[in-house]
């Protein structure tokens, strides 16, 4: 054995220092290093973790073939459209939420899904008896599905010898540890180790590698940021314990596009693909309500629309309360400022609450014109003509612009059926506008009320 190091590390960016600090000088934390032993083996690593990778030489960049291998369908078309069209050989994919938002629940349905894939799930979380209970309440559809309850890292790696998966579920890779590194499982050399030795036989045997991780109390994925920057492909699952609704979206892609969603719906039976999401976010009344407007939103380049909820009643106390759910607090009380400044309403005396359908979480600036719609529609007790959306962005002088991928808007308005939209009338001329359906265009927020309410006058 080579001399025991001591070593300082970050437990937020991975920073190592050779001593302890109070702050740590790369990402500004305070009281976040913690000391970890490491020792290396004179030698190098185990034959077991790198007898199947090739030796690469250095080659011109017009004598490099491309890779004309197809993405690997998943059998999960949200999934699939997260990750760009499936998933690539080789890949090496973070998977990372809250405890109980449905990880595991998603991981094992990838690797039971019909896909005709070699799967080699690895659990370092529950035993074998408790992954197939659960895999009897999803169903198995994918009897090549192969489950192993390990934490060392060497064994997992000569079970991948062995059985040549075409895909690798580690869950989750806090749980991991290599005897390489004299720490605990789950620290920061630890995580650092495990995933570059993952890479590195994901790139040299062409298997695709799934990576769950824990995140920290502030919603970051727990360990070294250098986790995320080793990997390919960093998915963010997101969604609320009280609601049945969950986003998986895609922070980091080197194959596709990035800020791509995918939503699923919570059952007994895991998580069912919702390909419409417009359709769980819209609510059909019997009758008329105020205080109620669609938007128009975009999340990455997927347009839905989503129904936004406001009430507007007299304050009781001296200070009027103001409370947004889903919504950033400061922009609504902008966009309240904005309404009293621009178009004379009393807000300074009324309360305002403000809520979206499905306890989603929306930070689209292009909402700001179905906000104030709510608010309007509130304040006025007036309902929004039926079939009437919203897509625009409000200025603090009142004036309507643009909203991104406003055609892209349009257009999902026209499909699910709306007769009208509101716009901005900055709008290039040359835009797109799908037949059967009216596009209504502004320039200032004192031009709304006609707009929404022009049937009814």
């Amino acid at each position: 054995m080579a001399k025991v190091k001591k070593a300082y590390f970050c437990k937020e960016c991975g920073y190592e220092a050779p001593k302890w600090m109070g702050r740590c000088p790369a990402c500004g934390e305070w009281n976040s290093f913690t000391e970890e032993i490491v020792a290396r083996e004179s030698g190098s690593v185990p034959a077991a973790m790198t007898s199947a990778l090739p030796r690469s030489t250095p080659q011109r960049v017009g004598e490099i073939r491309s890779n004309d291998r197809p993405r690997l369908d998943l059998g999960n078309a949200e999934v699939n459209r997260v990750l760009g069209g499936g998933l690539v050989p080789g890949s090496l994919v973070l998977l990372g939420g809250e405890p109980g938002i449905g990880k595991s629940t998603l991981s094992l349905q990838i690797a039971l899904a019909d896909n005709g894939l070699k799967t080699l799930y690895v659990s370092g979380e529950e035993s074998a008896e408790q992954i197939k209970m659960r895999a009897d309440r999803i169903g198995i559809g994918n009897d090549a599905c192969m489950v192993y309850s390990e934490t060392l890292l060497e064994n997992i790696m000569a079970q991948l010898e062995e059985q040549r998966p075409d895909l690798v579920i580690i869950d989750s890779i806090q749980t991991i540890y290599t005897d390489l590194v004299e720490s605990s499982a789950g620290s920061v050399s630890q995580i650092r180790e495990c995933a570059a030795t993952l890479l590195k036989y994901a790139k040299g045997s062409g298997t695709s590698i799934f990576i769950i991780g824990h995140i920290t109390k502030e919603g970051a994925i727990a360990g070294p940021k250098i986790l995320e920057h080793i990997v390919d492909v960093v998915l963010q699952f997101e969604g609320d314990n009280n609601q049945v609704y969950r986003i998986l979206r895609g922070i980091k892609n080197r194959f596709g596009a990035t800020f791509e969603i995918g939503v699923f719906e919570m059952l007994d039976a895991g998580l069912r693909p919702v390909g419409n999401p417009s359709e769980i976010l819209l609510t059909h009344y019997d009758a008329p309500l105020s205080g109620i407007a669609v938007g128009a939103s975009v999340d990455g380049i997927r347009p839905y629309l989503i129904e936004v909820q406001a009430l507007v009643s007299n304050a009781a106390y001296g200070t009027p309360q103001r409370t947004a759910t889903g919504f950033d607090y400061k922009r609504m009380s902008m966009l309240l400022a904005v309404l009293e400044k621009r178009v004379g309403m009393k807000m300074y005396t009324k309360d305002v609450f403000l809520n979206f359908a499905g306890g989603f979480k929306v930070a689209d600036p292009g909402l700001d014109l179905a906000i104030i719609a709510a608010v309007i529609s509130s304040y006025y007790d007036r309902p929004i003509g039926e079939g009437i959306c919203c897509a625009g962005e409000v200025g603090l002088s009142g004036e309507v612009r643009p909203a991104p991928r406003t055609e892209q808007r349009i257009s999902e308005a026209a499909r699910l059926g709306f007769r009208r939209i509101v716009v901005s009338g900055y709008l290039p001329k040359g835009a797109k506008r799908p037949k059967g359906i009216e596009v209504v265009a502004i320039n200032s927020i004192d031009q709304l009320p006609r707009a929404l309410f022009i049937n009814e006058e």
